[in-house]
């Protein structure tokens, strides 16, 4: 069950201010797209912006963040915007419209994060790495398919595989992303490997999931036993039930293995009693949209299995379950908030 809101209010510290500053901007920009702005209204925002570093700030990353949203642009985002503002902040996003302003936003290659200081866009480096490789998933896409040797592989969202088998060994290269293995046995008795930035793994009869970050690798193994070989030639073997990290020099110790790992290969985010916000930031890997939490209510505890793919649903599903309310100053635009 959610943890209890805390009937005290968290104080404002530079972190609420900063998240009140783009929360202001994402309205004020929603406003300033509708026709016939007054005078009055420019005047005000300009006061606005003026007021703090912290609002010039957060009204040039929403302009930033505009721009991606190419298909949105123009008239099509002013009437958008028109009713984005029209939809009350207390009101349930339940009752709204569930018309899909997401689809069709190629142009962003991106996730939205629980805190605005670390929105980030999918780099264009990693962009070209996952359309270059020979198996790739988009942003919020999830797909499994066969190897040559049986073995069932699934990509996570926005993921790039390479596969090389030859007549000595299995060697599956991850570019980016997250893929879940089951290795088949081998006729010919051939190895089965995994590489990342970080190491090799081999597998050893077994069903894992390996995840690559920009600052580690995650291995997770759920059958059999996997063998890691980092960059700096360090070794561990982790067994079914265990999971480890690991960079170019170094090898975690081993922890639980987690099932929340494989289960995106269900089209599922599984939370366990985590964190509100942990669970925007897992949620935010398969979005095209920005979803914020304000610092005081990002640490609710959080239970519960959230589909990957409807966005809308997972929110609603948040706002009854937890004392929060969720408004939408533009259309790929969400906010969780104290209710």
């Amino acid at each position: 069950m959610p943890a209890p809101l805390r009937h005290q209010r968290a104080p404002k510290d530079d972190a609420q201010a900063d998240y009140d500053s783009l929360e202001q901007a994402a309205r004020w920009y929603a406003s300033l797209q509708v026709n016939q702005v007054s005078d009055e209204q420019k005047i005000a925002w300009q006061e606005w912006l003026a007021a703090r570093p912290q609002n010039r700030r957060a009204w040039t990353h929403v302009e930033a963040v505009s721009h991606r949203f190419s298909p949105l642009r123009a008239d099509g985002e002013r009437q958008a915007a028109a009713v984005a503002i029209s939809v009350s902040s207390t009101q349930s996003i339940q009752t709204r419209k569930r018309r899909t302003v997401l689809r069709g936003l190629a142009a962003l290659g991106g996730a939205g994060l629980a805190a605005w200081g670390a929105w980030r866009f999918t780099p264009v480096a990693d962009t070209v790495l996952a359309w270059s490789a020979d198996h790739h998933t988009a942003v919020g896409e999830i797909k499994d398919f066969f190897l040559a040797d049986g073995s069932h592989i699934w990509l996570n969202t926005f993921s790039a595989l390479d596969v090389a088998f030859d007549d000595s060994r299995r060697l599956l290269r991850l570019r980016v992303g997250e893929v879940l293995v089951d290795t088949a046995k081998d006729g010919a008795g051939r190895p089965f490997f995994l590489t990342t930035d970080f190491g090799r793994m081999e597998a050893l009869g077994t069903r894992f999931v390996v995840r690559q970050t920009r600052d580690y690798t995650q291995l997770t193994v759920f059958e059999g036993r996997v063998e890691i070989r980092n960059l700096a030639g360090q070794r561990a073997i982790v067994p079914a039930g265990q999971q480890r990290q690991f960079s170019a020099d170094s090898i975690a110790d081993a922890m639980p293995a987690d099932a929340a790992r494989q289960a995106w290969s269900r089209g599922v985010i599984l939370a366990e009693d985590i964190s509100l916000d942990e669970l925007v930031i897992e949620l935010a890997r398969y979005q095209r949209a920005y979803v914020g939490v304000s610092p005081d209510i990002a640490g609710l505890r959080v239970s519960g299995r959230y589909p990957v793919a409807n966005l809308p649903k997972v929110l609603g599903m948040l706002e009854r379950d937890l004392p929060i309310q969720i408004s939408r100053p533009l259309p790929w635009w969400f906010s969780i908030r104290k209710k």
